[in-house]
């Protein structure tokens, strides 16, 4: 047996991830033109899972983020704005490298600050950051090569604010395009999961990248807001919430400021009765529940045709049954921690409304965890158009099923939110699936698989769902001055 353990599940033998050689400093500063500075209030820093106070993190105010875009100023108009695009290059190449010999720390690190698997901080998250910074360092000489005849320039500074889903790779998705283009960047990771940048900007001076080509300044809504609303700031680019997207878009109208939002969704998995159901159902679960359903682009609203939906529910529901809840370290757990206590309280009260309005609920067996912040793996089956669930993103663990009978009416299901980000279809037939992902409004569409990235591949979305893309020679274009 394996014993006393505060996160037993799912009948495995407890097998934690050590994070004894993980070293984190009990307070962390904000880091400012290439050195550490104090900021005059702190804010703390927990483990989801547990509600262990990991680090006291600086709160900057406007003062401080004042100080950091004047250094990110001084260093675009001295040494990093006229250094080449090869030389550029080699500091980009040289971070990627340091991400690979450190993957371990930052995986776990990621793990206990965001409450996100190990599994997926160690399989997908880190490896993906490492390729972003790969990939943008090889653009950096050849942004001649990618928009011929169009003489690119840097913007200048470049205001990034990232979300607390995927802290570490949000981070790269916004600085090494900004670097790799010449830019200097100032960064304000989620006051929930500060950590990973802090310790990315550790590895930035182990690269010896110069002084103030990036600032990494923690804190709330307010240092955000100080970020994009300076004037001083050239490009403003955001992750985040829709709500958050449309007060940004409106501080930047009447400015000169370049933006890109890439905000919430609500997409849609299609599923014909021609696909391979098993595989079907594996991408049903990753799509929804991969990130305790912490993803943007998460297929929270599942279309079953209707000949194959008892099919489907009954092996899907049979399928979550094997899923792993508990501690995030475990190399066992599939569904790790709720971010916060706020995420938990938004899931339940959309859960409560979907029960409410009508719609049939079914979750996992099993005990939770008695600390920190968990939710089980849901459904709904019997959901409307009309119902909250459907029509809101709840950003955790829960799966709104509908069924259809024709393509039409998949499709106008599908479309028929104020979201646009992504999509999935399954099916055997190519020409269906080309038909189905032509129809559907969202800027990211998967045939037969999803949540899949590649930093080749630009990402964003339509309609609420955002503006502007992120990836490929499309996230350069909204770097430069073409």
């Amino acid at each position: 047996m394996p014993g006393s353990h505060p996160f037993l599940s799912g009948g495995f033998a407890p097998a934690p991830e050590s994070s004894d050689h993980v070293l984190l400093e009990k307070q962390y500063d904000l880091f400012i033109d290439g050195k550490w500075v104090k900021a005059s209030s702190r804010f703390e820093t927990t483990n989801p899972a547990t509600g262990e106070v990991l680090a006291e993190v600086g709160l900057a105010g406007k003062k401080e983020v004042n100080l950091a875009i004047k250094a990110a100023r001084k260093a675009f108009e001295g040494p990093w704005g006229k250094m080449t695009g090869a030389e550029r290059g080699k500091y980009l190449f040289r971070i990627a490298r340091l991400i690979q010999e450190r993957a371990r720390e930052f995986a776990i690190i990621e793990t206990m600050d965001g409450g996100k698997p190990i599994r997926e901080s160690r399989d997908v998250d880190i490896p993906l950051v490492a390729a972003h910074f790969f990939y943008h360092a090889g653009w950096a000489d050849k942004l001649d090569y990618a928009f011929p005849g169009k003489k690119p320039k840097p913007l200048g500074v470049v205001g990034q604010v990232i979300p607390w889903n995927f802290p570490l790779l949000m981070a790269a998705w916004k600085i090494a395009p900004a670097l790799a283009c010449g830019n200097t960047v100032v960064l304000k990771p989620a006051e929930t999961t500060p950590l990973t940048a802090l310790k990315l900007a550790e590895l930035f001076q182990d690269a010896g990248l110069p002084p103030g080509v990036v600032n990494i300044i923690t804190g709330a809504g307010e240092t955000g807001q100080a970020l994009v609303e300076h004037p001083d700031v050239n490009k403003v680019a955001f992750t985040g919430s829709t709500a958050v997207g449309k007060n940004i878009r409106r501080a930047v109208a009447g400015t000169d400021k370049k933006f890109t939002l890439e905000l919430g969704g609500k997409a849609a998995n299609i599923v014909f009765e021609d696909a391979a159901i098993n595989e079907a159902v594996e991408g049903i679960v990753n799509g929804i529940f991969f990130n305790q359903g912490h993803v943007c682009c998460a297929g929270s609203r599942l279309f079953v045709q209707e000949s194959i939906a008892p099919q489907v529910i009954r092996k899907l529901q049979k399928r979550m049954e094997t899923l792993v809840v508990g501690d995030p370290l475990d190399k066992n757990t599939d569904i790790g921690a709720i971010n916060s206590a706020e995420q938990l309280e938004r899931i339940k009260v959309l859960v409560d409304a979907g029960q409410k309005e009508g719609a049939c609920m079914w979750q996992t067996e099993g005990k939770l965890p008695r600390k920190g912040n968990w939710f089980k793996p849901t459904l709904f089956t019997e959901c409307a158009q009309s119902h909250r669930i459907v029509q809101e993103e709840v950003f955790g663990p829960v799966l709104a099923i509908q069924t259809f009978r024709t393509p039409k009416e998949a499709i106008e299901k599908a479309n028929n939110t104020p979201y646009g980000l992504s999509g999935g279809v399954w099916s055997d037939k190519g020409a269906k699936v080309f038909k189905m992902t032509g129809a559907l409004r969202a800027g990211v569409v998967w045939a037969n698989t999803f949540n899949k990235f590649d930093p080749t591949s630009p990402f964003g979305g339509y309609k609420e769902s955002g503006i502007g893309r992120e990836g490929g020679v499309h996230g350069l274009a909204a770097y430069l001055d073409l």
